[in-house]
């Protein structure tokens, strides 16, 4: 049986150095961000950008855009490159844009980002209506051309919502059960049970503000939180979406939190204090740490089944299943 290596979030500053890494940890395959705040024509040339990537690089990299492509990355000692939209500001308000986003390549797509939006509530305002009008409209139709729908930033009624509109299973590409550590994106179990039984995954997050105890969050906890959450839904539906965003300027966490939507700072996740990328945990500084968490998983009682679909099987059962 083949073994796939997936980490299904990631907003690098990308490089060749980060695209070497990503092979020297034997990545298959990487979901990555697009779009944050960008409408399409923004969008538009950020995937110009990255074809000339694809072109610069291409012994590292290559547009991913259905299974096959992981498998055909496998062969060729490559990374396959999928995109994602962490917002739905590239589609605006014109439901027409979905299939123009799907012909670009986007096969992932969140409905909100932290705030609400045209299609549903973000984790951090205070009411959570759930997914509106436009929104029961925009998962018919990115059901129909093939973008997962992804609710990692979303909040608890709009993400069930999503679950029970959607006629596919969606995704919840990088968080982390709120039973270990109660950050604001973090998810209930009541939720986490439904992404499971509705055939969804979870991509579980590195990124230390998703992480009891943060930078120092320790390998042991990780991975015991892994095992209590397959407990919970069965390992089948868990993943990684590490959420690394390395050697990015700390000017890109305003424009994460800020984008172009207001005039004071939006500290968002981690203390008011905190305007800069935290530091990664020892043990996960970069994908090389698939590694460690592969020995983790292994101490806390894991067979190699289980281990080897946490990290990539399962996603790539889950990409086998949607988009083909």
């Amino acid at each position: 049986m083949t073994n796939y290596r997936i980490d299904n979030l990631q907003y690098c500053n990308w490089s060749e150095d980060i695209f070497k890494m990503n092979r020297n940890a034997h990545i298959d395959a990487v979901h990555v961000t697009i779009a944050y705040h960008e409408d399409f024509d923004e969008v538009k040339k950020n995937v110009a950008d990255w074809h000339s990537l694809f072109d610069k690089f291409s012994s590292l990299i290559f547009h991913g855009k259905t299974f096959h492509d992981i498998e055909k990355a496998k062969q060729e000692n490559k990374t396959a490159i999928f995109f994602g939209f962490q917002n739905c500001s590239p589609i605006e308000d014109d439901i027409n844009l979905v299939e123009s986003v799907h012909d670009m390549g986007a096969v992932f797509m969140q409905l909100t980002y932290n705030n609400q939006s045209l299609l549903a509530t973000g984790c951090y305002e205070t009411n959570d209506s759930g997914v509106t009008r436009m929104g029961k409209e925009v998962i018919k139709e990115m059901n129909r051309v093939g973008i997962i729908i992804d609710m990692s930033h979303s909040a608890e009624k709009s993400s069930l919502d999503a679950i029970e509109i959607s006629e596919k299973p969606i995704a919840i590409t990088h968080a982390n059960p709120s039973f270990w550590h109660n950050a604001k994106r973090n998810k209930s179990n009541d939720l986490l049970k439904a992404l499971a039984e509705s055939g969804g995954m979870i991509g579980l997050s590195l990124y230390p503000h998703h992480l009891l105890d943060g930078s120092n969050c320790s390998l042991e906890s990780f991975c015991t939180m892994v095992a209590k959450t397959a407990e919970l839904i069965g390992s089948e539906h868990i993943g990684i979406g590490s959420d690394l965003c390395l050697d990015q300027p700390d000017s890109v966490v305003d424009w994460m939190r800020n984008g172009s939507w207001t005039k004071t700072k939006d500290f968002g996740e981690g203390s008011s204090d905190n305007a800069s990328f935290p530091k990664q945990p020892e043990w996960f500084k970069d994908t090389l740490g698939f590694n460690n968490i592969e020995k983790g998983l292994k101490a806390v009682g894991f067979n190699d089944v289980d281990i080897n679909g946490i990290l990539g099987n399962n996603w790539f059962n889950f990409y086998k299943n949607f988009i083909n």
